[in-house]
C-alpha cells in the first residue's frame, strides 16, 4: 500500500514562511512526477507546482519567485518552500505523485494524494 504524509502546515503572519514536506511509503518502484496542489472552501483544488523526477521544476505565476518546490529521490519526499506568504496563501495544501508500485503482486501506476495541511496566513 501506497501513502503519501504531509508535515509542516501551521499558522504564520503575512510575510513569513513555511516549508511543506511530503514522504511517500510503500512497496515503490519509482516516483514520477511530483507535486502540491491546494483548496479552499467552495473552489477547485489547483496546481501550485510541480517537479519531474529530473528535477524540472514548474510553478503557477501567483507564487513564482515566492515558492520553491523540490524533492529528494532518495528520501521519496518532496518539499514546498514558501517564502513572503499572503493572505490569500491561505488554504489546505495537498501533495500529489504518480508512483508506481508493488500492488497485489503486480507493478501498478497510480496518482496518489496525501492527506492535506493546513496553511493559514494571517494579515
Amino acid at each position: 500500500q501506497v501513502q503519501l504524509v504531509e508535515s509542516g502546515g501551521g499558522l504564520v503572519q503575512a510575510g513569513g514562511s513555511l516549508r511543506l514536506s511530503c514522504a511517500a511509503s510503500g512497496t515503490i518502484f519509482s516516483i514520477n512526477d511530483m507535486g502540491w496542489y491546494r483548496q479552499t472552501p467552495g473552489k477547485q483544488r489547483e496546481l501550485v507546482a510541480s517537479i519531474t523526477s529530473g528535477g524540472r521544476s514548474n510553478h503557477v505565476d501567483s507564487v513564482k519567485g515566492r515558492f520553491t518546490i523540490s524533492r529528494d529521490n532518495a528520501k521519496k519526499t518532496v518539499y514546498l518552500q514558501m517564502d513572503s506568504l499572503k493572505p490569500e496563501d491561505t488554504a489546505v495544501y495537498y501533495c500529489n505523485a504518480n508512483i508506481r508500485a508493488l500492488i497485489l503482486g503486480m507493478l501498478r501506476t497510480n496518482d496518489y494524494w496525501g492527506q492535506g495541511t493546513q496553511v493559514t496566513v494571517s494579515s
